[in-house]
C-alpha cells in the first residue's frame, strides 16, 4: 500500500517517470527472479547444515528439559 502511495506522489509530481516505472517494473522483477531462487537454495542448504550439526546436541539436551 504505501509502495502505490509514492507511485502515487510520483505520478503527480512528474508523470512520465512514473509511467516508465510502471512499464518497467516487471522486466525488473523478471531479471531479479534468479537471484531470489538461488537465495531460497542457498538459505535451505545451510538451514540443513545447521539443523545437521545441532541435532547431536538437541539430542542430548532432549531427556533433561523440563
Amino acid at each position: 500500500m504505501f509502495t502505490f502511495l509514492l507511485w502515487c506522489i510520483l505520478f503527480v509530481i512528474c508523470w512520465p517517470l512514473a509511467l516508465v516505472a510502471l512499464i518497467a517494473y516487471p522486466f525488473i522483477w523478471l531479471l531479479l527472479l534468479p537471484f531470489r531462487i538461488v537465495g531460497v537454495a542457498v538459505h535451505g542448504v545451510l538451514e540443513v547444515i545447521h539443523l545437521g550439526i545441532t541435532l547431536p546436541f538437541r539430542l542430548l539436551a532432549a531427556p533433561f528439559r523440563v
